[in-house]
Order: structure tokens, then sequence, then C-alpha cells
């Protein structure tokens, strides 16, 4: 009965109004061509939104789209400044512009799953952001930018992506912004959700959802945010010392985010001084650097990130921070947005 609902999104019948999406791009390589793998000798080429759009076909019967070219770069020069100023746009557009189904958000890949999480918790719209991009330019052969804007685009005005927050949608698949991650460094099937899976696949005559909307949707109110505070990431290996852990303290971390060993374990000299960190009211999560699996709160004085990878976790953290610094008030923060049915 569930997947009976979900009719074919393809193009809408031609007595209809196509719906209406907007599509705001950041850059990255679905818009790079040219010299992208330094085997040319020549530059690199931006290229618009606009031209992205009109290298699309079909995409007019989809959806009525609009697009804005909200900045074009890679996506490693995209941080938490600019999560913000998306956030905030995407909000003023979701609140002028009732008639919108969605938004689409084209993006780089290599940091999409942070800024796509951001969204996804700062968004408080019922109507969907779906975040894209490619793994190979504009000019490559198999190029799958376009195949990827239009799927996203579909998703976007599909009424049955309500309710899910934020998504990303690369290579046929739809996935919540909560569960993906990169994989691999260039292949096209590199985002997955290890452990959960896609939400939907997306065929081409309909998107197909694999499990129902959530019945909860948990999100921040950054209206008045207009700086994020400094959390850093520190990665646990073999013979790891403080350095780094004090560095970040005095570089003036609010927060710290550990990528442990196994199932969240930092070394004993990381341990130290995160002890130490802690009482100088930095806030400590502990995560798993083994790419899947939870992270409990068992015997841990570190607030446990449950199965948030650790640039996720810094995400969820930085937000937290700018409703509390209590670390007790945090790890119910923490709770309360990993251990929900999101």
């Amino acid at each position: 009965m569930f997947l009976a609902a979900l009719v074919a999104v393809s193009a809408a019948p031609a007595h209809q109004q196509p719906p209406a999406v907007l599509i705001l791009a950041t850059g990255g390589t679905i818009a790079s061509s040219g010299d992208y793998y330094h085997d040319r000798g020549d530059g690199t080429t931006a290229i618009t939104v606009d031209q992205l759009v009109k290298s699309v076909p079909g995409l007019d019967k989809v959806a009525a789209l609009t697009a804005e070219q909200f900045s074009n770069v890679g996506s490693s020069a995209i941080g938490p400044t600019q999560w913000l100023a998306l956030s905030h746009r995407i909000s003023v557009v979701f609140r002028e512009r009732p008639d919108l189904a969605g938004v689409v958000v084209t993006h780089g890949t290599d940091t999409m799953e942070e800024t796509a999480y951001f969204l996804d918790l700062t968004v408080g719209d019922e109507r969907p952001v779906v975040i894209t991009g490619s793994m190979r330019p504009a000019d490559a052969i198999g190029a799958d930018g376009p195949a990827n804007l239009f799927n996203a685009v579909r998703a976007a005005a599909a009424p049955t992506s309500r309710g899910r927050g934020a998504m990303v949608l690369m290579n046929d698949r739809l996935f919540a912004a909560r569960e993906v991650t990169k994989t691999n460094t260039t292949r096209v099937e590199t985002f997955q959700a290890p452990e959960h899976g896609p939400l939907a696949i997306t065929d081409h005559d309909a998107i197909v959802f694999n499990r129902p909307r959530p019945s909860t949707r948990h999100t921040f109110d950054i209206s008045n945010v207009r700086e994020l505070p400094r959390v850093d990431i520190i990665y646990a290996y073999g013979g790891a010392d403080s350095v780094l852990v004090d560095a970040a303290v005095a570089a003036g971390a609010k927060g710290i985010v550990v990528a442990g060993v196994g199932d969240g374990k930092a070394t004993p000299a990381q341990s130290r001084a995160l002890r130490r960190a802690m009482e100088k009211g930095v806030v400590a999560v502990i995560t798993s650097r083994t790419g899947s699996g939870r992270v409990n709160g068992a015997g841990q004085t570190m607030i446990p990130a449950a199965d948030l990878n650790a640039q996720k976790a810094r995400v969820l953290l930085m937000l937290a921070l700018t409703r509390t610094t209590e670390a007790a008030e945090v790890r119910k923060v923490f709770a309360a947005y990993t251990l929900s049915d999101q």
C-alpha cells in the first residue's frame, strides 16, 4: 500500500503545471570542465547554474525551475560560514515562496555530507532539500552530473519527499543526510549509508522509497546565529600524544570530537589531555574512525555520538553549543538527535 502511492514523477501531465523547484548552485565537480584531471595543460572552467540547467534535457517537464548562483567553488572551500548563509537563504525562500515544492542544492562531493547534515538540522520546513553533485566533470566521458541533477529535481518535486528533511541524491540513490557518507575518492557509487542503505531508488518512472517518513524531526533555530563555535576533530591512532588536543584548546575550541579507535577509544595520552580540556569547559564527543557502527555511553566520560561519523558529530556539536555550553545538556541533545527515528 505504501509503495503503491509512489506514482510516476518523471513529468507532470500536459494539462498540469509542473511543481516549482529552486536550484541553488554552489559549485563543485558538477560545475567544472577543462583541465579537471590536470592532464590537459589548460585551466579548469567553472560552469554557471544556467549552463548546468541547459545541459539537462527534459528538466522543464519535471519542474518549473528557477535557479540562483549561490557560489561557484569547490566544496573544500565550504564550511560553517557558508552553511549558515545557505541555510538562511533556503529558509527565506521557503517562507517567501509557498509555491515551491522543494529546493535542490548542487555541491561538490568532498564536504557534501556535512552541508547536507547541517541543512537537515537547521531547515525546519516540511519541503525537501535535495543535495546533489557529480564525481566526473561536465565534459568527461560518462559525466554523471546531468543524471544526478535530473533525479534530484524529480526528488525535490515529489510529494513523497516531504517531511524527510535534507537528502543526498547520487547515482540513482536518495540518502538521508544523517546517514550518508562518501566512501571512495573517485567512483560514482561513492556515496553510501553504512548499515542503513538508501532511502529510495530513483527509477526511470518512479521514486521508490524504502521506508516511511520519520514520525518526528528535530531542528535547530539558527535565525539569530551569525557564527558557529569552533569545534575541532582529533584522530586517534596508535601512540597518539596530547599535542593536538592541547593545540585545539589553545586555539579556542569550544568542543572537540575524537575519531576514536575501535568502538570509541582515545589513547591514554589523549584521554588525559581531554580530561584537562573538559575541566576547562570544553565539550568532548567520542566517535569511531571505523566508518560504521555505534559508540555507546558505557564507561564514557565523553559524550557518545552513536553512529554519527566524526564530521557529522562535529556539525551536531557546533549546533548544540549554540544552545548550551553545559556538557550535561549537550549530552541530552546528542541523545535526542542520535537515538530518534529520523
